[in-house]
């Protein structure tokens, strides 16, 4: 299967939160085109506006920040230190090549710690702490690093997309740039469709969801729409040592998993599962008992409330470099995206 272009471009995109840059440009190339309206902010984070005269209104949030390294030392011999952007597994850290994002332009290394062979027994047994990895760019010293990066120069995995079997792929951040796309694209369809539609839709591209849903906060509150979507990745369940008992039931290709609990307004729950039956879209549910941890989790308090749900893309090896996901379940999402704002009717809300 070919993956869609937009979606490669915001995979190779390289955007660490906080420094969502070249993110930016792909959704500023693909969307400001087809967009009644497109804005930014000071947040960085995208809107793209289709019907905005229209009713109800409807927002969909998807986050295009990753994970990411943020370089806070340089020692003499030159190798960098750096604190984690986002909730990193520090186990897989080392032994990465990554790319830093200097003003003077991408510059590589890699991730090292103390070699297995120069470790007692009781060292190997434990997981190294941020401090103790470094980064190593292939410098003399430190005036020769300093050359070329500087402190507070962010960093991403190099690591790239790619087809490994069928409809699934693997990439650095499909976290979530699988769930920026699927975002966008139903809003670009909808760009194409207006003569179905009779609500305003709001495609927003957020940032600084890996450090507290941020971006999404600020957008909730300047649109204040009548109902939302936000979409991000779920843990795909059906790999080894997953106890469903604990975590659930969901299946890679099986769908998206549409989220059920407090965090979700049940007039919104209900109409995405009505409509993926009608639309035969394959479908999971997920029980959740807390705000998730998601977009979701500001934008159903923002101001008065917003009636917000939350479709989550299975993905496998989540917060890795090779996270893994199916392409088809974000098509599916695209798709139950779209049916959901062509449902809309004036005059609907989601008070109950």
């Amino acid at each position: 299967m070919n993956a869609p272009q937009f979606l490669v471009e915001l995979l190779d995109a390289r955007s660490p939160t906080g420094c969502e840059y070249e993110a930016q440009a792909v959704v500023d190339q693909w969307m400001e085109p087809v967009a009644d309206h497109y804005r930014k902010d000071i947040m960085g984070n995208r809107f793209a506006t289709i019907n905005p005269e229209g009713s109800p209104s409807v927002l969909f949030a998807g986050h295009i920040d990753e994970l990411g390294l943020l370089i806070s030392y340089i020692d003499k011999g030159g190798y960098l230190y750096f604190e984690p952007l986002g909730g990193h597994d520090l186990s897989m850290i080392s032994g990465r090549r990554v790319s830093i994002l200097t003003d003077k332009g991408v510059v590589k290394g890699v991730t090292g710690k103390r070699a297995i062979h120069l470790m007692n027994a009781e060292d190997r047994k434990k997981v190294p702490q941020s401090h103790q990895i470094w980064i190593d760019i292939g410098v003399k010293d430190q005036a020769e690093a300093e050359a070329l990066v500087s402190i507070g120069d962010p960093a991403v995995y190099d690591q790239s997309f790619g087809i490994i079997n069928g409809s699934v792929g693997v990439a650095r951040a499909f976290d979530n740039k699988a769930g920026a796309y699927a975002v966008l694209e139903a809003t670009y369809r909808l760009a194409e469709a207006k003569d179905s539609l009779q609500a305003k839709v709001i495609g927003v591209a957020t940032t600084q969801e890996e450090i507290g849903t941020r971006g999404a906060i600020t957008a909730a509150h300047s649109e204040n729409p009548d109902f939302a979507i936000a979409v991000d990745v779920g843990h795909a369940t059906d790999s080894p040592d997953c106890d469903n008992r604990k975590y659930g039931k969901f299946v890679q290709g099986g769908g998206p998993i549409i989220c059920k609990g407090p965090n979700i307004n049940p007039i919104v729950f209900e109409k995405l599962e009505s409509l993926a039956k009608a639309g035969n879209i394959p479908y999971q549910i997920e029980a959740d008992a807390r705000p998730t941890g998601t977009d979701a989790r500001a934008i159903q308090v923002s101001q008065s409330g917003i009636a917000t749900g939350l479709l989550s893309i299975p993905l496998r090896y989540m917060h890795t470099p090779s996270e893994m996901v199916d392409l088809q379940d974000i098509e599916h999402t695209v798709q139950l995206l779209v049916a959901f704002a062509q449902s809309l009717k004036a005059g609907e809300n989601g008070i109950w």
